[in-house]
């Protein structure tokens, strides 16, 4: 008898090929397989007569085969195989490539269900490769046929086939135990483990479906929740040197403006924390604008007011940079040194930098600004005491793990310049306590919004050219690199599933052909021959884009063509106009954030989003005439967390919190749209660990926990 553990080669069929084709879905045993959950259910329950088929969606039919099929050969090796089937409406002809065995599956007079579109040309109703299953007496037929992702070499009717066979061994096994505790499944009404598996891969009805998702979905954030959770609990126990002798008066003093309530409330909160002998572990979350970096600064303050260093580090080198150049005069007026480390900083320059931050003589370095380059192999700290990580999110588990470890017994403050809920915040940073700057600065201007379509298209370039003219610059975005459907974000999750680009935008509301950033950048440069265009996207090498970068920055480059690599960072203060190709593609969270690229200077600036979509009623119109009328960063975030889900801002950050934390990995939950299921998921895991910080009493869910997230065997302990 097996065990969920089984490999898959065991299962009736499933040789050392199609092993391997498993194995790119993820899928190398039975309990794998058992958690390849179907992307979306086929409604054959929905019986239609031929003369109601509209000719655009599949449908379910109930034919009778009315002639024997024939098979002839076309082109060579291709086959096709005809037949008619009827109902009470009209007669159908069946067409099937390259299956000339049906010849002996479809006998006159006998019932089958097709699924498939029928399509009526000059009178006659025809379809093509429908899916089948006959009718027979005394066996119903299932309404909701499961659809599963797939990949070369592994087809529905593989899948169907060795889902049932690893159903039974399951159940065999008896080895689907249920390690969500009783009185959490009972308390929410939830379905027991097994009839959530049964009914997400074999459905007996809607509502069961229902069940099931929920079930599932909640398990997902209960396992994710109690592994952060138990982390960030073992995080704030963590020691660290305490800087009680802190005060950001001396920083106020020096700033050019008056601090908002929002921030003197969050330094205070980082203040109290860096005062005691456990380690701080904050996020402070701000809107672009907000003076994120301010708050940085003053506990960077609070750590060399206390005898000891600071260290920030940044995604990339321009960011680096242009934290340097803004907080170096700051610190050099209060008596502090500050130091830059980045990729390009010349052999004999680091060897310096590395000796004043070890050093605890009068040369010492009281803060140093970096990128990655902080976490080499030279750099050791004779005194640390805070670790700040900007736009923590493009960071890695190993190297913000790295820069923890060259900083022992430091406090850490993270970052981010995305607005997030706050109950989204809670859920999603479960390890961190979490700041809000839900202030904007006075002083700071608003970009105006218009929404537009490709009418305005000569309009639009004549603006550009005034922007120009006027000494702006401008950012044009396009979802795309080459001429596509599919988005460079979208290519990389197509590059991480098995969905095909017809499958991607066979249900979407629209496929508006993408602008093409290669094409977009040609034709303004051909436009504009007096103006300098250059063109930037992901798959450039990182010193390529950083260079392309720097040149817009420096204002060597007039019009900038990019995809959305340009969507957080680096501070371009004559920037005043953002053009947004596509913006139906976007998200409104991502919209905002791309807005936040301009009006970061004294110039008046616009933000204009190009899409047919406006044309219609429909989601992307919405979001759309959201982002022309609403300029609040977290009202913009809870509209687009009600609108589609926790699902987008899972993403977002899943580099950083799903895929590096051992083999978490969301399969259900990333489609969830009730984010109230999310945080009930995560108030339970938080009561549970404060009840049994270490889970020993609930070995199994322990288990289930430490194999998931552990990275080093063990993370709960």
């Amino acid at each position: 008898m097996g065990t969920l553990d089984t490999d898959i080669k065991k299962l009736y069929g499933v040789g050392a090929v199609k092993a391997s084709a498993y194995a790119t879905l993820g899928v190398r045993t039975v309990g794998d397989l058992l958690h390849h959950y179907p992307r979306g259910y086929e409604d054959r329950g929905n019986i239609k007569l031929i003369t109601e088929a509209d000719g655009i969606s599949k449908c379910a039919h109930i034919l009778t085969i009315a002639t024997q099929p024939k098979s002839v050969r076309v082109k060579g090796r291709m086959s096709l195989t005809k037949f008619r089937a009827y109902d009470d409406s009209a007669t159908c002809e069946i067409t099937f490539f390259n299956q000339e065995f049906l010849k002996n599956v479809f006998v006159p007079g006998e019932s089958f269900r097709f699924y498939g579109k029928i399509e009526k040309k000059a009178g006659r109703y025809s379809m093509t490769s429908p899916a089948y299953e006959p009718c027979r007496e005394g066996v119903e037929l299932p309404s909701l046929i499961p659809v599963y992702p797939l990949t070369e070499g592994i087809s529905q009717k593989q899948i169907a086939k060795d889902m049932r066979s690893a159903m039974i061994l399951a159940s065999a096994a008896d080895e689907q135990r249920d390690i969500l505790p009783e009185d959490i499944r009972r308390r929410h009404s939830l379905c027991t483990l097994s009839y959530a598996m049964r009914n997400i891969h074999t459905p007996d009805s809607y509502s069961a479906l229902a069940a099931a998702k929920k079930r599932l979905i909640f398990d997902e954030f209960f396992t994710f929740a109690l592994g952060i959770t138990a982390a960030g609990a073992e995080s704030k126990r963590a020691p660290a040197h305490p800087c009680a002798a802190s005060d950001p008066r001396p920083l106020e003093a020096v700033l050019p403006y008056s601090l908002t309530g929002a921030q003197r409330r969050v330094i205070g909160e980082i203040r109290e924390d860096m005062a005691k002998d456990t380690a701080m572990s904050r996020m402070v979350i701000g809107d672009v604008g907000s003076g994120k970096t301010v708050c940085a600064a003053a506990a960077m303050l609070f750590a060399v007011q206390n005898g000891r260093q600071a260290a920030l580090m940044a995604p990339t080198e321009i960011l680096a940079r242009q934290h340097y150049a803004s907080l170096k005069e700051i610190f050099a007026s209060l008596g502090m040194t500050v130091g830059l480390l980045v990729g390009a900083t010349s052999a004999a320059e680091k060897r310096k930098i590395y000796a004043s931050l070890a050093s605890n003589g009068e040369d010492r370095l009281d803060i140093i600004i970096g990128t990655h380059a902080l976490i080499s192999s030279g750099v050791q700290f004779a005194s640390p005491g805070v670790v700040v990580i900007d736009e923590q999110h493009r960071f890695g588990v190993g190297q913000r793990a790295a820069l923890a470890e060259k900083n022992p017994m430091s406090h850490v403050l993270v970052m981010s310049a995305t607005p997030i809920p706050r109950s989204l915040a809670l859920a999603l940073y479960g390890d961190l306590d979490i700041s809000t700057i839900d202030e904007i600065p006075p002083g700071r201007q608003r970009v105006d919004t218009f929404v537009v379509d490709e009418s305005y298209r000569e309009r639009l370039n004549g603006f550009i050219k005034k922007q120009v003219a006027k000494g702006g610059q401008v950012y044009v975005v396009c979802p795309a690199v080459e001429e596509s459907q599919v988005s460079e974000e979208e290519e990389a999750d197509l590059l991480l599933s098995d969905i095909s680009i017809d499958e991607l935008f066979s249900e979407r509301e629209s496929a508006i052909p993408l602008k093409s950033a290669v094409k977009l950048s040609e034709e303004l440069a051909e436009a504009f021959p007096e103006l300098s265009v250059d063109f930037l996207h992901g798959k450039l090498k990182s010193r390529e884009k950083e260079e392309k970068m720097e040149r817009f920055v420096t204002g060597q480059t007039d019009v900038l063509v990019s995809t959305t690599v340009i969507e957080v960072g680096v501070n371009v203060p004559n920037a005043s106009l953002m053009i947004v190709e596509n913006a139906e593609r976007f998200g409104l969270s991502q919209l905002h954030q791309l807005r936040g690229r301009v009006g970061r200077g004294s110039r008046r600036s616009y933000c204009i989003l190009v899409s047919e979509a406006i044309r219609k009623e429909g989601s992307a119109k919405e979001r759309l005439m959201t982002m022309k009328s609403s300029y609040d960063g977290y009202a913009i975030a809870e509209k687009d967390l009600a609108m589609r889900g926790p699902g987008d801002f899972l993403r977002t950050n899943q580099d950083s919190r799903v895929r590096q934390s051992g083999g978490v990995r969301f399969r259900l939950a990333e489609l969830c749209e009730d984010s109230g299921l999310m945080r009930v998921a995560f108030d339970e895991a938080k009561a549970l660990i404060e009840s049994d910080p270490k889970l020993e009493g609930h070995p199994e869910l322990k288990s289930e926990i430490d194999g998931l997230f552990a990275l080093d065997g063990s993370a709960v302990n």
